[in-house]
């Protein structure tokens, strides 16, 4: 009962801290020039790779570090939405209807609990975008004519793609200023990799020529496998500059936390994966808006 205690504290004041900065950022704010918001698309066409576990705790680091967050969930599993604490019921609007209806997205952004995150929720009905967009004049450009209604409120948007090669993937890539590849340390990981460059060639040959690939974080990553050790070697070799420092374990607590509807940030703070996590928003920050030299 003691560790429970203690760690329900531990939240607490994590909790305070994102509010107390985020707050300052809000006061100072009007002193700072306003950037235009970036759009990440954080995308894998392979199941499995903690695209949407990155989703959800990058987009609460960036918060942390003061920036105002929208993450889209643009995945009909809704696990994003989930994993936030946001449930919606079967017949509430979703990103869905702002897609393929007309819906004004700004009515369906629900705030999260973690302060300066909104969340574009998702639901199971998104599904059938694959088919009702095949009529849509522009198809491939509707997720960006939404996110253009909203994304001015916003210093990051983040979008968590479905794990797989469609529409909506390729709404998703239309819509992006760059995207973040997680990786998982298997050897399956880089075929589909290979596959999703391909992807993005085509994207931004036909429909986006400003799509930027920001970078492929390694997730689920056990220092102590050869196995895991040598993929991480491999991408680093087969793509060098375009992988993270940041290197994200393996780790109970990941797999915990949406359960509870909580971010690692609130569930087990002071974890490798809680700690890997701000090091990837960092550099995620410092990539998309790098120091003068």
């Amino acid at each position: 009962m003691a560790l429970r205690t203690a760690d329900l504290e531990s939240a607490a004041v994590a909790n305070f801290a994102i509010s107390a900065i985020s707050l300052l950022y809000q006061i100072f704010s009007g002193f700072t020039i306003k950037l235009m918001a970036k759009v990440l698309g954080i995308i894998n066409i392979k199941g499995g790779s903690g695209k949407t576990t990155t989703s959800i705790n990058l987009s609460v680091y960036l918060a942390a570090l003061g920036k105002r967050i929208l993450l889209v969930d643009f995945d009909p599993q809704a696990n994003a939405s989930v994993g936030l604490g946001v449930k919606l019921e079967k017949d509430h609007y979703s990103i869905y209807h702002a897609l393929v209806a007309d819906v004004e997205p700004g009515a369906l952004v629900k705030k999260t609990s973690i302060f300066n995150l909104d969340i574009l929720p998702s639901s199971e009905s998104l599904a059938g975008a694959n088919v009702e967009l095949v009529n849509f004049k522009n198809r491939e450009l509707q997720l960006k004519k939404v996110l253009n209604k909203v994304k001015d409120g916003y210093d990051f948007v983040l979008i968590d793609c479905l794990p797989s090669v469609g529409i909506l993937n390729v709404n998703a890539l239309a819509a992006s200023d760059y995207i973040l590849i997680p990786v998982q340390a298997e050897y399956f990981a880089l075929a589909g990799l290979d596959q999703l460059l391909r992807v993005v060639d085509l994207v931004k040959r036909y429909l986006n020529p400003d799509l930027k690939i920001l970078g492929a974080v390694m997730t689920m990553f056990d220092k102590r496998n050869h196995s895991d050790r040598n993929i991480l070697n491999q991408i680093h070799k087969n793509f060098p500059g375009y992988v993270f420092n940041a290197v994200i374990p393996r780790q109970v607590s990941f797999a915990e936390s949406p359960g509870l509807g909580k971010s690692i940030l609130q569930h087990d703070p002071h974890s490798r994966g809680a700690r890997s996590y701000r090091e990837l928003a960092i550099e995620v920050m410092s990539r998309i808006y790098p120091s003068p030299k």
